[in-house]
């Protein structure tokens, strides 16, 4: 087990609180399926924690004649389609944001998603008004692997980065959190724990995470129960 003292949580929300990327992986191979263009699970995989828009101008040269800006709208249609993967928050992600509001920490998230929908998954969740702040895709100039969306978690908290506890599942997302000066804990709902590498502490979800007297966390390590630490 480790201990980690904590002056704020900052979360992301696909993947991290909401497990969204089953559905988010169907959205994109159907929009290259619709154009013909060959990719594999490893690109797929790839645009995990990016905006979208981002993404889309890396591999815009497969789309001659599709702008960004269309290509992200369709992307998006795919969403409410019959048969599309179901959504559910991540094993003891709502009862850990409660634990910690409880305890005083002040919350927020950082998303590469956009505000209409980032506000109606939390609110599903039923923890937006737990959160001090929500920073979204649109709030920012660059988005993860930068970590301008941290950077800004923090300073709008008003607590120093070194102080803060960033939670990704995604490698852009780790390298925003420890780019930003930030601890990060991992959590290998949508890659494997070898990806996470970057982060200081890897788990398997937030089941056995507990806030303890701090107030800090307790975070459980991968199989050994001894560290979360993966370095």
């Amino acid at each position: 087990m480790a201990v980690i003292g904590l002056g704020a949580a900052v979360f992301d929300l696909d993947g991290t609180l909401v497990d969204t990327e089953p559905r988010n992986r169907v959205m994109w191979s159907r929009l290259f399926d619709a154009h013909g263009v060959v990719h594999d699970e490893a690109l797929i995989a790839s645009f995990a924690g990016r905006r979208g828009q981002e993404v889309l101008r890396d591999v815009a040269h497969l789309f001659p004649g599709r702008t960004v800006e269309e290509l992200f709208e369709q992307a998006l249609s795919y969403e409410w389609l019959p048969g599309m993967p179901a959504v559910a928050p991540v094993p003891g992600a709502v009862d850990l944001v409660r634990a910690l509001a409880d305890a005083g920490v002040p919350l927020a998230v950082v998303t590469s998603g956009q505000r209409p929908y980032a506000e109606r998954l939390l609110a599903e969740l039923g923890v937006r008004d737990l959160l001090d702040l929500v920073v979204t895709g649109g709030d920012v100039v660059t988005g993860k692997p930068h970590p301008e969306g941290y950077l800004a978690a923090a300073r709008d908290l008003d607590v120093p980065p070194a102080e803060a506890v960033g939670f990704e599942d995604a490698p852009a997302g780790v390298a925003a959190v420890k780019s930003a000066g930030m601890t990060c804990v991992g959590v290998i709902t949508t890659q494997p724990a070898g990806a996470l590498a970057g982060a200081d502490h890897v788990v398997a979800d937030f089941q056995k995470v507990d806030v303890v007297p701090g107030p800090a966390l307790r975070v459980p390590g991968l199989g050994t129960g001894l560290s979360g630490s993966v370095r």
